[in-house]
């Protein structure tokens, strides 16, 4: 009972992450500038620090900066955001720019899980990392199946930025860092905050 309950509670939380996204990009759609500051993003000795200057998911600056970014195979993965929320799970958010030379569907970042496989080109296959606490978190599924995750429904175009979002279950309150790590990137290090 207490199972379906918090299952509840993470699609309520899940639906109310994805509507304060949807509303942060919204709200970014209305034109005005993007002043380029130089970026204060924490060091990490596996993820390189953005300096490029592209405009990345709307809001406030602080949402904008980016944390960690990643590339390999003409695809770069930019974490803007892991907050540690009450509910019990780490919600990570980011940008993912398609560089190739054709569409992007995410095929090999999919899940090796029998139940997560009906996914198709998602982050299903990402997880979080606790290499001190020797712990792998996976991606967070509802009763059916289906990733607590971004599904990059019809690809990526070619030189286009879009939002993700997904959500693990949360390491112990003493854990402060984790690798994440998506099939064929390199990891990134994160720094878990609390959520507000």
């Amino acid at each position: 009972m207490d199972l379906r309950h918090t299952m509840k509670g993470r699609r309520a939380l899940s639906a109310l992450a994805i509507t304060a996204g949807l509303l942060l990009t919204v709200a970014g759609c209305g034109g005005g500038g993007d002043a380029k500051s130089g970026k204060q993003a924490p060091p990490s000795s596996s993820a390189r620090n953005t300096g490029d200057g592209k405009a990345k998911e709307s809001g406030s600056p602080a949402v904008n900066q980016a944390l960690a970014e990643v590339k390999s195979n003409g695809i770069t993965l930019t974490i803007t955001s892991v907050k540690r929320d009450q509910g019990g799970f780490v919600t990570v958010n980011g940008t993912v720019t398609n560089g190739t030379s054709g569409i992007w569907i995410g095929a090999e970042w999919i899940s090796d899980e029998t139940e997560l496989k009906s996914n198709g080109g998602s982050l299903a296959g990402a997880s979080l990392v606790d290499e001190k606490g020797k712990k792998k978190y996976l991606i967070l599924r509802d009763t059916e199946g289906h990733c607590l995750c971004t599904k990059f429904q019809g690809g990526v175009s070619q030189g286009a930025t879009v939002d993700w979002f997904a959500q693990f279950p949360a390491p112990p309150a003493g854990t402060t860092s984790v690798q994440f790590q998506v099939p064929t990137m390199p990891p990134a290090t994160l720094t878990l905050s609390d959520g507000e």
